[in-house]
């Protein structure tokens, strides 16, 4: 995921804390998101909001020696460590490209504009406060034909059981938070609407698991993912008055480590995904 279009406000930053927290969904996620994807061979690819660049390299990789993604980001520090990721990647710039800019206005150069056969965007949509223009940039920026994806939150889905004492009541303030800074935390369920407005004809609509039980790999980083999310907001959260601090330390610090111990405790979530494409002129 990315810092957002100007105008937003990313309430997580883009501190080192963050960056860890931003791999480790990498690692959750990355793998999940590429199936749905289904990157073809010389696929030509804009990736919105690339962040650390993780998932942009992993779909270079699925696109092969004839394709080309380039990643938009607005962080400098992101793009920082994209580039860092890159050079450790066995790729070359020709293969991904990372370049920093707006999501609503990428930096792209004479004769790149329609001509991606793919555009995506993962947990972008809901941190910018004109998501339509976002999306209608990346429909335009498609070959006619070409995939237009976009994955991201809504999050009245998750669900811890057995739920920790306080989750429910800090959970819904920073969702609150996001509305404060005219951002929508349930964006997940427009993604549809989204492509119909931006001139793409809706093709599917999916969910891409994003929860994890007692017992399996992949719990534990989910608590944990969780957590950081919630400590990063935590200082914006206290400074409106949304949550108290000595509650959120209680949560992050205790009850939801206790919460990722328990043989009986489940995350239920799921990243929405709506693919559409652009149609023939």
């Amino acid at each position: 995921m990315s810092s957002t279009q100007r105008g937003g406000e990313y309430v997580h930053g883009t501190h080192r804390s963050e960056q860890e927290r931003l791999s480790l969904m990498n690692t959750i996620l990355n793998e999940r998101t590429l199936r749905e994807l289904a990157v073809r061979e010389g696929d030509h690819v804009l990736d919105v909001g690339s962040g650390l660049g993780q998932m942009s390299i992993a779909i270079a990789k699925q696109a092969g020696t004839g394709g080309r993604v380039i990643g938009v980001e607005r962080s400098a520090e992101q793009i920082e460590k994209a580039l860092a990721a890159l050079r450790i990647s066995g790729l070359g710039h020709r293969q991904v490209d990372f370049r920093q800019g707006e999501a609503a206005d990428p930096p792209l150069l004479p004769g790149e504009a329609g001509s991606f056969n793919l555009c995506f965007t993962r947990f972008l949509l809901e941190h910018v406060p004109d998501p339509l223009a976002v999306v209608r940039r990346m429909v335009q920026a498609c070959v006619p034909g070409g995939r237009i994806v976009l994955a991201d939150d809504d999050h009245e889905l998750l669900k811890l059981y057995p739920e920790p004492a306080g989750f429910t009541e800090i959970w819904g303030a920073y969702m609150e938070l996001y509305r404060r800074n005219r951002n929508d935390p349930v964006i997940g369920r427009r993604l549809v609407q989204l492509l119909h407005q931006a001139g793409a004809t809706p093709t599917r609509n999916t969910w891409v698991w994003f929860g994890a039980c007692s017992g399996n790999d992949m719990f534990e980083p989910v608590v944990d993912n969780l957590a950081g999310i919630l400590r990063g907001a935590a200082p914006t959260l206290e400074a409106q008055g949304l949550v108290d601090g000595d509650a959120m330390q209680y949560l992050c610090g205790v009850t939801l480590p206790e919460f990722a111990q328990r043989p009986d405790a489940a995350v239920w979530f799921a990243m929405s995904l709506a693919e559409g494409t652009r149609p023939a002129q």
